[in-house]
């Protein structure tokens, strides 16, 4: 399988080339990734746990998919493509907000992302890609904030950054 090129981006999310995904996360190159968090009626987010052959943070939760825009995809189509991939099954999508990070792995590989983070809501059960997911729950936001206090190692690094800054945008944005 030919391996993915990720978008290579400036700080203002302007294209400046492209590279291989592994080459980008040797090298810590800020490339355009994207994160999307599916809620349910309950407020609960659908957590992911990472497939245990993962090259990177198997076996680790993490928030309902993150991956890679393909050249001339957009946001929410990158996002709806890869959420149907990992989890089976369709919503709609919508871009909250985007932020820059930089996250090392122990593996000697690094995460430097421009990420656009966006919300869908959905109410069934996935049909999980055993590829990609190893498991899935459904998980109270306020229980996610307080497992991470207690057992951070069993989420990824990205998504323990990112879900504070969810966190904050859904308290900074309650009607």
């Amino acid at each position: 399988m030919k391996e993915e090129n990720v978008i290579l981006v400036n700080i203002k999310d302007e294209q400046i080339g492209l590279m291989p995904k592994l080459e980008a996360h040797e090298k810590a190159v800020l490339h355009r990734a994207f994160s999307v968090f599916v809620l349910n009626k309950q407020n609960e987010i659908m957590l992911q746990q990472r497939a245990h052959q993962k090259y990177h943070s198997p076996l680790l939760w993490t928030n309902t998919c993150c991956s890679h825009q393909r050249e001339g995809e957009t946001n929410i189509q990158a996002g709806s493509r890869r959420l149907h991939e990992e989890m089976g099954f369709k919503t709609g999508l919508k871009e909250l907000f985007h932020f820059i990070y930089k996250a090392p792995f122990d593996n000697g590989l690094t995460e430097h992302e421009l990420d656009h983070v966006m919300i869908g809501y959905y109410e069934g059960n996935p049909i999980i890609n055993t590829e990609e997911v190893e498991n899935w729950k459904w998980m109270p936001i306020e229980d996610i904030k307080n497992d991470m206090q207690v057992h951070p190692e069993i989420y990824t690094i990205w998504f323990k950054i990112i879900f504070d800054k969810f966190y904050h945008f859904l308290e900074d944005h309650k009607s």
